[in-house]
Parts: C-alpha cells; structure tokens; sequence
C-alpha cells in the first residue's frame, strides 16, 4: 500500500517542499528491508533506526516486510532528521493506523526520540513560510518549534510532543478537520514584549565625541571605527549601541528570524527575534565562520548580524584574510556561497562597529603613557587592516582615555532613552523622505549614487569645502559618497531639509583620523 505525507527541506534561507511517499508491501518476510531513496543524507538514512523503535515503542508492532520511503523531487539532496515524523507517519499510514487516508493539507516537520518523543529542528520559520506560500493550512511540528512557526499569519500550527499525540489528533479528526485547538500568538506584541536592554549610555563616563559619533553612526546605519587605548571604553560605547538602534519592524524581524532558524541559534522560548542582533565574534574566527560556508552552506556571522550590528573588537587581531572578504558584503550586502552541487545567496545588511588600539603596546598618542613601539612596528600594526576595508567604514573616531575628573564625576548627562528618541525621529525622516519617492530603502547608509546625487546637494560654500577636503587628503570616490551620506544623517538629527558647512564638516572630521595612522 501506498501512503503520502508532506514535509519540507531548507536550502539557504527558504526551504522546498519534499513529499515523503511510504510504500509498504503488507507480505511478511523473514527480515525487514526498509530503503529509504530520494539523495538521503546520513541523517536522514539513519531515520530508519529512529523511526522503527519510536513506532515500537508507542506501542505498534508491525511484522517485518519491505518497506521503501521516497523523498521527492529526487534531485534534491536531503539532510536532517526533519522527515522522522512524516516518515513514522507515512509507515502507520500504509499500515493502516490512522483513520484518514489524506494528509495533503498537513505539513510535517520532527524528530523522533526512540521513546516516540518528538524533537525540536533547525529551519521551521521558512517552513511555515512555505505553507502558506503552497496553501497547506496546517502544520504539525516539535512543541519547542511551535512559538517560532506561529508568527506566521495563516497557517495553523499544532505542536506535539510524541509520536502518539499526533496519530491521536489524526484519529479523532472529523472529516480531516482537527478537534485541537492551534496556538496564534501575535507577532506585533512579541515584538513590543521583547524590547529590553540590560545596558544604558548612562554607564559610559566622559566620551561626549565618540558618544556622538555612535549616534550618527546608528541613526544612518554608518559602519564605525574606534580607536584608542586599552581601557578607554571603546567595547563598553560598542556593548551600548544596540540600545540606541531603531526598532526591527516586522517584515525585518521575519527575515531575521528565518536566518537564525535555518542556522539553529534561535531562541526557541522567543519565536520571534525582535531586537536588531548584535554578533561579536572572536578573533580566531575563520573566513567560513564569519561569511559561511559548509558542505551544505550555512550562514555565517555576516548574515546572522542581518539588520543588525557585528562588532569586530580588536580589528588587527583578526586573520587578514578574514577581514578582506567582508569587502564585498559591505558593498553589496550579500553573500554568494557556490559549490560544486548548489549556490546560495544569504542576506548580509549590517552595520559593522570594530575596535582597536591604535599600535601593539596601545599607547600610541596618550597623553599618559609612553608608547615602545617603533614606528615599523606601528605601521605594520595598522597595516593588518587594508586601505580598501578601512574605505568601506564611514566613521572613524578617536577614543582617548577617560580622565580621573570624568570617571569620578556625577551621572552621564544623556542616557539611551534620550539618544534614541533622536535617532528615531532621523529614521522616520529618512523614511518619509524614501517613501515620498517610492524608494525602497530604510536608511541613508543605503543609498545609491543616484539618490546621493537627489537628496545630498550643496551649496557653494559647501561644495568648496568638500573639494578641499577630497584634495588635501586624497579621498576615494567611495570615501566621498560616504562623506555625504553622514552629512545627510547630522542634518537629518537636526531637523534640517538640506545640508550645511557644518554637517559637512563634521562628516569630513569623521574621515581624518585614517591618514594619522595609515599615511
């Protein structure tokens, strides 16, 4: 007898639907041959061992005959152990357990425990995705996937926890419509339940200038530089910035979550992720781990900080290898990992915050320390960060040490919850002035050269500023944009329609300190 269920396999972001057909043949033998063809990973060949002791084990003893799963489309590659469940069921299907003999509106997704448990897996949100993309109106998955499939509106979602419960909501089904109510939180109040920092700008003494700068930084998503010595705070402002960053909307929180499901560090207690990501890899990461990669390409620390923020502290400590091929995300924000069997593109929009000292012993111009480095020493230090990397970052500020005065003195003036109410009002200018304009595009650090040459003009005096500045310090046309684009953001902070000397200038003051280190 023949039996068919539907389950789905993630490839990149976005996941295939597999139809998982079960054939069993109802004469005994004297040993249970059980195939399983359709390119099954290890994993998903390994199911048969699952499979047969959880149906076991709940208390079904079918005699041994030969039995053969297909996973279509057989060009596919299958890995995981996602298809346990649908496959369990397909097998108690054509045995003839269940009492309905059509499971096309029903998505299965799990793993099975030996017990019968079922199991939590990576990849359920563009699963769920997909559902309502193909028109299956329920889904049947792990109870610890559940919160995070139900942020999709238009699906129904059952959570169960044993291979039981699910033939018990098949059985007493009347006419294929489940007697179980399915679970529907509601994705706008996750998002505003979840927006909590533990960190405040009112920890961080003295830094007026580099407090600044995170400020511009976040209210246009500009990449950042800070440089100073050790101890001078520049991990502490870093640790600060999410708190300060606008809002995920939702459409944002749903691309991000995908990302994060697909590569299994979500938060199953969550659902949804709901604040911008804040990633901060070690330094001896490798180039895989921050851009991804694998057999099976995986996203990697670019794309896991997808509308979010990857803080690189300690920058030369990195590999250069590592840090040279975040080039091309920067620029493009997405990464294309190929190989032999597929291509997958992820996403990877982020803002990139990175710290450093600025020599090897890190007292390179501090006022109250010597530096013992020799300027070899210092310049080979600083090369580890290439010119082309450090043009892609639109500010660099300096961080100098926190003085005794400031450091004992009384509470910070501002915290996050008054910068950010400035940062917000920026957005939501940047946002009416794209959408005025049918622009696609949520911040000034995304705009392209079209839309700089349409919301960044200057004056006279302006212009010849910005000519002196490009002459006397040798600035790329990238750097020049960049420049633009931060003193679209000041002006932006400051109400202003158009742009002035002064939003100008402190843009161009955000591009000096490169030639102090790296002339």
């Amino acid at each position: 007898m023949l039996f068919k269920s539907f389950s789905a396999a993630v490839y990149g972001i976005d996941a295939n639907l597999i139809d998982v057909e079960v054939d069993y043949s109802g004469v005994a033998a004297e040993h249970e041959v059980f195939h399983t063809v359709g390119l099954p990973d290890a994993a998903v060949r390994e199911s048969r061992d699952r499979v047969r002791a959880a149906i076991k084990n709940s208390g079904f003893l079918i005699p041994p005959t030969h039995i053969t799963i297909n996973l279509a489309p057989a060009d596919l590659k299958k890995e995981g152990s996602g298809f346990d469940l649908p496959i369990a069921i397909g097998i108690l299907g054509a045995y003839g357990a269940l009492r309905i003999d059509n499971l096309g509106n029903f998505l299965l997704i799990g793993e099975l425990g030996l017990d019968g448990s079922v199991r939590p897996v990576p990849g359920v949100l563009p699963m769920a995705i997909l559902a309502r993309e193909r028109g299956i109106p329920n889904l049947i998955l792990p109870a610890s996937n559940a919160a995070e499939a139900a942020v999709v509106e238009g699906v129904n979602v059952y959570p169960v926890s044993s291979l039981l419960d699910v033939i018990e909501l098949f059985n007493t089904s009347v006419a294929g419509v489940l007697q179980r109510e399915p679970i529907r939180p509601s994705a706008e109040k996750l998002l505003n339940e979840l927006q909590h920092f533990t960190v405040d700008f009112k920890d961080v003494r003295g830094q007026q200038t580099a407090k600044r700068a995170l400020e511009v930084a976040a209210a246009g998503s500009h990449n950042i530089l800070m440089i100073g010595p050790p101890g001078s705070g520049k991990t502490m402002l870093a640790k600060r910035l999410p708190s300060i960053l606008a809002p995920l909307s939702f459409d944002e929180a749903l691309e991000t979550t995908k990302i994060h499901s697909v590569a299994g560090v979500l938060d199953a207690s969550a659902g949804l992720v709901a604040q911008r990501p804040f990633r901060s890899p070690h330094h001896t990461i490798s180039d895989a781990g921050l851009i991804g990669g694998g057999m099976v390409p995986r996203p990697g620390e670019v794309s896991l900080a997808h509308n979010g923020l990857l803080f690189l502290d300690e920058l030369p400590e990195f590999p250069r290898n590592v840090l040279e091929v975040m080039r091309q995300p920067l620029e493009d924000h997405t990464v294309t990992i190929a190989r032999a069997s597929m291509s997958l593109s992820f996403p990877a929009r982020f803002m990139l915050a990175a710290a450093m000292n600025p020599c090897p012993c890190g007292y390179f111009n501090d006022k109250s320390r010597e530096c013992l480095c020799t300027p070899p020493m210092i310049q080979r230090y600083v090369s580890k960060v290439s010119g082309p990397l450090l043009d892609r970052i639109d500010i660099h500020i300096e961080v100098p040490a926190v003085q005794y005065k400031e450091l004992r003195g009384g509470a910070a003036a501002e915290g996050s919850t008054e910068i950010r109410a400035r940062v917000l009002a920026a957005r939501e200018r940047q946002r009416e002035r794209f959408k005025a304009h049918g622009e696609k595009i949520y911040s000034n650090a995304q705009m392209t050269t079209r839309q700089i040459r349409a919301y960044c003009e200057l004056g006279p005096d302006a212009e010849r500023l910005l000519e002196r500045a490009m002459q006397q310090q040798g600035l790329t046309a990238r750097a020049h944009d960049r420049i633009l684009k931060v003193a679209r953001t000041i002006a932006d902070l400051e109400g202003a329609e158009s742009l002035a000397v002064p939003h100008l200038a402190e843009a161009i003051q955000y591009r000096t300190l490169d030639r102090s280190y790296w002339s």
